[in-house]
């Protein structure tokens, strides 16, 4: 049964914290930067905590009990839907775009997706770049986990919520045996992470503007930049591989980064079998790319081609979708390999999107299992991940979740080319904004405004079904879902 006072009471809590982020951003252009946006932020601000209190106080009666599996899907789905809107509200207010464009934007920044809408950024209000760069940051993680991490009142539904939110087929592992503990340990993590790339930003030659707002994207894997040129714009190789490192480290299971720090082993990213497996396809891609592009470009020379190279295989296969060259004019083949890739994703627990590199593992094991079956009818077999039996159950949930993409990813292509895109531009979009990756090619190599604005709802659909991993969305619509 859904309880939906006690759905309003919990939205109210996103929505309070939203209001505060925009507050808090209004003062930092009246003070900090003075460019003259603060009331952008702070009448939105104002009219959103007010909002928010009379829900939280006027619903005090209603507590806040254990929440249950079809409460936490519907508050994770509506939570992203909700601060979208509100976070749209300030680019509307002063970009001038309009309320479907704003919305998309907001949703792209929330999602980590980044795919925008927008361009002259370099001439845009520090106060609203760095407003769009946080957004992505504080998406990474997920604005329900922060909200379970903030809320030790939740710990008894926490986990429900957690579940709603985190991707991956296996959501059981814990740090902690409260909720509320795992999730401040691994705010604590990118904290951390987040801090490293700023300072390594920093000296790397980007100055310290652009190298916090650049540090919020990359460990988050969003892709924003405060320049329409992206990472192109610094023209170093240094900062290239700096960022590397961080996006990686942002695409790789957060428990597991915990893990290493209180075992204090390096090794232990190589024993994992999901971390392992993602860094062996990134040199392995790496490598056929790089050979291609030599082949028909030796002038760059090798170190270039590899730099830039690995730069845009790892940008794509992390969903962060930096840009470090015009990637749009390689040959077409390496265009299907950085939409393949992103497909891929990250692992686990982390902030990239796509299908998660611990669903192909198990999804290329159970192809064997099903060969060797095949070949030897009576034989008892298992397939393993990290030394465990995997169940049925998941295996199945994995397969499952892997044709419901093909088929969502062939729908809103079909559903894009009818609105006038092409073949190309409709797959690389739909790619893009499934795997919360950003990059469009074609007519959208440049940024998603030649999307209709039937395209850009569907996109902005697609992002947050992509970003909650399908089946949290897609179950709201089948009645079952409602009944009591």
């Amino acid at each position: 049964m859904i309880r939906p006072l006690l759905i309003l009471r919990l939205l109210a809590m996103p929505c309070l914290w939203m209001s505060v982020v925009q507050f808090t951003f209004g003062e930092l252009s009246f003070m900090w930067f003075k460019d003259e946006v603060q009331h952008a932020f702070i009448t939105p601000a104002a009219i959103t905590f007010t909002l928010s209190l009379a829900f939280l106080f006027g619903f005090k009666k209603y507590p806040l009990p254990s929440v249950n599996i079809r409460e936490a899907m519907l508050f994770a789905s509506l939570t992203w839907l909700i601060v979208g809107i509100l976070g749209a509200v300030p680019i509307i207010t002063i970009t001038q775009v309009s309320f479907t464009d704003g919305v998309f934007e907001s949703i792209s920044a929330l999602t980590t997706t980044g795919a925008t809408m927008l361009s002259g950024l370099d001439d845009m209000p520090p106060t609203f770049l760095m407003y769009r760069q946080f957004l992505q940051w504080m998406g990474g993680l997920g604005v329900v986990i922060f909200v379970v991490a903030i809320l030790p009142m939740l710990n008894i539904g926490g986990m429900r919520l957690l579940k709603a939110e985190t991707p991956g087929p296996i959501k059981d592992d814990k740090l902690s045996p409260r909720i509320s503990n795992t999730t401040h340990y691994l705010w604590m993590v990118y904290l951390v992470i987040t801090g490293l790339c700023a300072v390594s930003y920093y000296f790397a030659g980007m100055s310290a503007f652009d190298a916090i707002g650049h540090s919020f994207t990359t460990v988050s894997t969003g892709g924003f930049s405060t320049h329409d040129a992206s990472m192109g714009y610094f023209k170093s190789p240094l900062i290239l591989w700096i960022c590397n490192l961080f996006m990686v480290l942002g695409a790789v299971n957060f428990a597991l980064h915990y893990r290493v720090y209180i075992a204090r082993s390096m090794i232990l990213y190589w024993k994992d079998e999901e971390a392992r497996t993602f860094l062996k396809i990134i040199a392995f891609v790496t490598l056929i790319l790089a050979l291609l592009l030599f082949q028909i470009d030796t002038e760059k020379g090798l170190w270039i081609t590899i730099t830039q190279t690995l730069f845009h295989v790892i940008s794509f296969i992390t969903s962060t979708g930096y840009a470090a060259t015009d990637f749009g004019a390689w040959p077409a083949v390496t265009s299907i390999i950085l939409i393949f890739v992103g497909y891929i994703g990250g692992c686990a627990g982390s902030t990239a999107g796509g299908n998660k590199v611990i669903r192909n593992i198990i999804s290329f094991k159970s192809i064997g299992l099903e060969i060797k079956r095949l070949v030897r009818p009576n034989g008892v077999f298992s397939i393993k991940f990290q030394g465990r039996t995997i169940s049925d159950d998941v295996r199945h949930s994995v397969m499952g979740f892997m044709c419901l993409a093909a088929m969502v990813t062939v729908l809103f292509t079909v559903l894009l080319m009818m609105t006038g895109m092409s073949f190309m531009a409709s797959l690389s979009a739909t790619a893009a904004c499934l795997n919360v990756l950003g990059p469009g090619f074609a007519e959208l190599g440049n940024n998603f405004s030649p999307l209709s604005d039937t395209g850009t709802w569907l996109m902005s659909f697609a992002m947050v079904l992509g970003r909650l991993e399908y089946f949290t969305v897609l179950v709201l619509f089948f009645p079952v879902f409602w009944r009591h």
